[in-house]
């Protein structure tokens, strides 16, 4: 997945203004205790990223983004 494809899918998620807030301000176990945006910048693939989101999030994230 790109990176703008990963940035589209949070912001249809959560919406452009929470999407920010949930990448930045979000510590996600999933992630090893890190938020979005620290494990994107370590080069955690952004798969397993969004993988990490959907689990954190099921109830928010569409079945057509998964």
């Amino acid at each position: 997945m790109r990176l703008t494809d990963f940035w589209a899918r949070l912001e249809e998620a959560f919406g452009p203004g929470y999407a920010g807030s949930i990448a930045r301000d979000q510590v996600l176990s999933q992630l090893g205790g890190r938020t979005i945006e620290q494990a994107l910048a370590s080069g955690e693939q952004t798969h397993v990223v969004w993988r990490a989101v959907v689990a954190a999030y099921p109830d928010r994230v569409p079945a057509r983004l998964r």
